[in-house]
C-alpha cells in the first residue's frame, strides 16, 4: 500500500499549505487547547480521504440500550450509508443523527467479526482442510483480543459472546452481566476496541478525542494496543491532552495554535508539524493536570513485548518505553529533579547487563531496578510459564501435558548450544560497554592532565563466559541458558512454540491471557521482578 492513498493537506496562515504524511503503522496526534479548530480539520481530513476512512466521533453515544446484536445485515448496510454522507457535512462537527445505530454497528461488527472467525475454521474443517483451519485460528479471535486490549488498559473486565449473539460482561470474575450496565469509561473503551479492530484493513481510522470517557491510565496503554493489533492502518488522533503524544514518542504531531474565520468558517490554521525530538511548548505543557500519576521506564519501543507484559503486571503504573538503559536513566532523573511536576512518581527498569552489586544498589537509589536477565523474552519464556502453557494446550487438545512441555523443552540445550560462541560474546558486548562506559575519565581526571589508560582482556572475558554456559549445559540449567543469553536471536523460541503447537504470536498472546486470568501468574512476575516491585510498593 503506498503511502500517498491518504491525503491531509491544511492552509495555513503565512498564506502556503501543510502537506501532512500519513504512512500505515504510524500515528498522528494532532494536539491543541479547545477552540483552535481542531473539530473542523478533522472533519476536512474525512472529506479528503471518505472512501477508506473510519470516523471516531468525540460527541458519540456511549450507551448501549441492550447487549444483542439488534439489527440485520441489511440495516446495517443501511445505516453504514447514512453515517458515511453525514460524517462528509459540516454539521457533523457537532451533531449526530445516528448516535443510536453507530453503538449497535460497533456491537454488530464486533459480533459478525466472530462468527466470520468461527465460521472460516468450521468451513475448512468440514472439508478436513485442517491446515487451512489452523491458518484461521492464527487470528486472534476479536473478543479475546478486547479482552487482552481492556487488561493492558487496566480495566478489569472480561467480554463474553453468550447465546442468541448476547455479549455479556464479568469483573473480576463475577456473575455475567449485559455490557449495557459497563460504566461509561468501560462501555467508551469497548466502543473504541470494537470499532478500530473491525475496521478495514488499509483504513484511516480518525478518534477525536479518545480521552473525553476515558481515564489517562486507561487512554494511553489502550491506544498503544490499538496501533499493534492495526498497523496495518493510519491512525490520526485528535486531543488536547498533552499526555497522549507524550506517551507516544514514535508518533508525529500536528501542534494547532489557533485558526482565522472569515464568516462562519475557518480559511486556515495556525499549526506546525514537530517531530518526536521536538521540544512541546511551554503553552500546552501547562494544560497537564491531575492527581498524581506513576511512570515506568523501561527499555525497548513501544510495539515491543516490554511495555504490553509490564503494564499487566503493573496495571496501576503507565509503562514508557525509552529505547536504551541511558535514556530510561535519563528519564527517571529528569522527573525525579524536577519539582514543578512532583506529582509524578517515576521508576526505571533497565537489563542488569552483568552489573556489580554495588552498580545495582546505586541504581535502586535513583528509582531504577536491573532485571536480572537478558531481555524480556525471559519472562514470556520462563520455563513455568512455559509449563503453565502447556496445560492450557492439553485441555484443548487432550493431550498429556507433560509429554507436551517436554516436547517444547526437548531440544533447547541443542538449540542454543548451536550458538554457544555468538550468545556468549553478545553477553561479554554489553558487560564490557557498561564496564568502558563507568570507567570514562570525569572532568576532573581530565583537569589532572594525567593518562587514561583502559585494558581489557577479550579472551578471557569470553572463555570465562564459555565456562558458564558449559556449566548450565552440563547442569541441563535451562532456565539459566533461557534468561541469561539472547534467545531471541536462536531458534529456540520458535522450536519451543512449535512444540506446543504454537505459533509465537499465539503463545505471547497466551501468557498475556494468562496474566489477565491467573492472579497468581502476576504474583509469580512481581516476585521475579522483586526489587522494581518494592520500588513501586
Amino acid at each position: 500500500m503506498t503511502d500517498n492513498k491518504y491525503k491531509f493537506s491544511i492552509p495555513t496562515s503565512n498564506n502556503g499549505t501543510l502537506n501532512i504524511p500519513l504512512t500505515e503503522g504510524n500515528a498522528l496526534f494532532v494536539l491543541g487547547a479547545n477552540g483552535v479548530g481542531k473539530s473542523t480539520l478533522m472533519h476536512n481530513l474525512f472529506t479528503q480521504n471518505r472512501d477508506h476512512a473510519k470516523r471516531v466521533l468525540a460527541h458519540r453515544q456511549t450507551w448501549f440500550t441492550d447487549n444483542a446484536m439488534n439489527m440485520t445485515a441489511s440495516q446495517k448496510k443501511e445505516y453504514d450509508g447514512y453515517i458515511s454522507s453525514t460524517n462528509s457535512q459540516i454539521q457533523s462537527r457537532w451533531k449526530d443523527d445516528f448516535s443510536q445505530q453507530r453503538t449497535s454497528i460497533s456491537i454488530f461488527d464486533l459480533i459478525n467479526s466472530e462468527n466470520i472467525r468461527a465460521r472460516n475454521i468450521a468451513s475448512a474443517v468440514d472439508v478436513e482442510n485442517i491446515e487451512l483451519a489452523k491458518e484461521y485460528s492464527r487470528n486472534q479471535a476479536p473478543i479475546q483480543a478486547i479482552n487482552e486490549l481492556l487488561a493492558i488498559s487496566n480495566i478489569p473486565i472480561t467480554i463474553i459472546l453468550g447465546k442468541d449473539e448476547q455479549l455479556f460482561a464479568s469483573k473480576n470474575g463475577s456473575e455475567p452481566y449485559s455490557i449495557a450496565e459497563l460504566s461509561d469509561g468501560e462501555r467508551n473503551a469497548l466502543l473504541i476496541g470494537a470499532d478500530v479492530l473491525t475496521t478495514e484493513p488499509n483504513s484511516l481510522i480518525i478518534l477525536d478525542e479518545p480521552e473525553r470517557h476515558l481515564h489517562r491510565s486507561i487512554i494511553s496503554p489502550l491506544l498503544t494496543t490499538l496501533f499493534r493489533k492495526r498497523n496495518d492502518c493510519v491512525f490520526v488522533i485528535s486531543t488536547h491532552d498533552v499526555h497522549l503524544p507524550i506517551d507516544h514518542p514514535e508518533a508525529s504531531i500536528l501542534l494547532v495554535r489557533g485558526c482565522n474565520w472569515q464568516g462562519k468558517n475557518i480559511q486556515n490554521w495556525d499549526a506546525d508539524l514537530i517531530s518526536s525530538d521536538t521540544t512541546i511548548p511551554e503553552t500546552i505543557k501547562r494544560e497537564i493536570l491531575g492527581s498524581k500519576r506513576e511512570l515506568l521506564f523501561v527499555e525497548g519501543q513501544s510495539t515491543s513485548l516490554d511495555r504490553q507484559i509490564y503494564q499487566l503486571i503493573y496495571p496501576n503504573v503507565s509503562v514508557i518505553p525509552q529505547g536504551n538503559c541511558g535514556q530510561v536513566e535519563r528519564a527517571v532523573d529528569g522527573i525525579r529533579g524536577t519539582e514543578n511536576i512532583h506529582w509524578i512518581s517515576a521508576y526505571g527498569l533497565v537489563d542488569a547487563d552483568d552489573r556489580t552489586e554495588e552498580q545495582i544498589q546505586g541504581l535502586l537509589t535513583k528509582g531504577i531496578s536491573a532485571v536480572p536477565f537478558y531481555s524480556v523474552e525471559a519472562l514470556y519464556y520462563h520455563l513455568h510459564i512455559v509449563e503453565r502453557i502447556a496445560i492450557k494446550v492439553s485441555v484443548l487438545t487432550g493431550q498429556d501435558s507433560v509429554a507436551i512441555f517436554q516436547n517444547a523443552t526437548s531440544n533447547i540445550i541443542q538449540d542454543i548450544s548451536q550458538h554457544k560462541e555468538r550468545l556468549c560474546s553478545r553477553l561479554c558486548e554489553k558487560r564490557l560497554r557498561n564496564e568502558v562506559m563507568s570507567s570514562l575519565p570525569t572532568h576532573r581526571d581530565i583537569q589532572a592532565r594525567g593518562n587514561y589508560n583502559l585494558t581489557l582482556d577479550l579472551n578471557q572475558s569470553l572463555q570465562n563466559e564459555e565456562a558458564k554456559f558449559d556449566r548450565f549445559v552440563a547442569e541441563r540449567n535451562l532456565t539459566g541458558l533461557l534468561t541469561r543469553y539472547p534467545i531471541r536471536e536462536t531458534q529456540v523460541l520458535n522450536r519451543l512454540v512449535s512444540g506446543l503447537g504454537l505459533t509465537r504470536e499465539q503463545y505471547e498472546n497466551a501468557v498475556r491471557k494468562l496474566i489477565i486470568d491467573e492472579p497468581e501468574i502476576k504474583e509469580f512476575y512481581k516476585t521475579l521482578l522483586q526489587p522494581l516491585t518494592n520500588l513501586i510498593g
